[in-house]
């Protein structure tokens, strides 16, 4: 039996008066890579903040490990084992590498130890008490991930993790996604850059003016190009 970890249904997500989500619905079974696909302003991050509790209001259902979680505070569904991972990193400039990983507690039992996650990011070992701000763009990525391992979370939601970043880069995110997903991971991304995300999700959803107007899985992908060009220009 697969277990289901995430269960969006009807969700609607306003910031201020803007009505965003216009009723989203997701699933993601324990182990797998999913991936929401969309235009710039289609509502994939804010489905991601919207999960987290970080919209101004929102209505629905989001069930994380069958608990419901759409009437609690972001620190709450944190302690769900959620990790998310904004496009914008986070990473304080007057802490070193190894100071930001260190500052988020640990919220489950679990978590990678500070060696496990050196034996994956061996950039990070090197860059230990470098300033936060002096790592290069593909590091400070690679800390703002390694920062929620350490927490426990067990569902990561990853926006446009790869934006930005050398070829060579992206291909080390691959990889580590690839090696988060051998061990039990569940991931959510949200991707602009199809190349990096077609081969790593197991299933996608299409977003268009705040609603799913697609879903398929990867084995499908062939069959659906033509549709993905005309709604991502891929």
């Amino acid at each position: 039996m697969t277990k289901e970890v995430l269960r969006i249904e009807g969700l609607h997500a306003w910031y201020g008066e803007s009505h965003i989500l216009h009723g989203v619905d997701v699933s993601v079974n324990e182990g797998e890579v999913v991936c929401l696909l969309g235009r710039n302003g289609a509502g994939r991050t804010t489905t991601m903040r919207a999960i987290m509790g970080l919209t101004g209001s929102r209505k629905g259902s989001i069930r994380i490990g069958g608990e419901e979680s759409i009437k609690m505070a972001p620190h709450k569904i944190a302690r769900l084992g959620v990790g998310y991972c904004p496009e914008e990193r986070g990473i304080f400039a007057s802490l070193s590498a190894e100071e930001n990983l260190m500052l988020p507690p640990v919220i489950k039992s679990g978590g990678m130890s500070i060696d496990e996650i050196y034996a994956m990011f061996p950039n990070l070992k090197e860059r230990a008490s470098s300033p936060g701000t002096r790592l290069s763009g593909g590091e400070q990525q690679m800390l703002a991930v390694a920062r929620i391992l350490r927490t426990g979370a067990h569902l990561l939601l990853l926006d446009e993790i790869s934006e930005g970043l050398a070829p060579v880069i992206v291909q080390k995110l691959a990889e580590m996604i690839r090696t988060l997903k051998a061990r039990g991971y569940t991931i959510v991304l949200v991707e602009q850059n199809f190349r990096f995300a077609a081969p790593l999700a197991d299933r996608f959803y299409v977003m268009e003016h705040g609603q799913i107007v697609k879903q398929f899985e990867q084995r499908e992908l062939a069959n659906n190009m033509a549709m993905l060009q005309e709604f991502l220009g891929v």
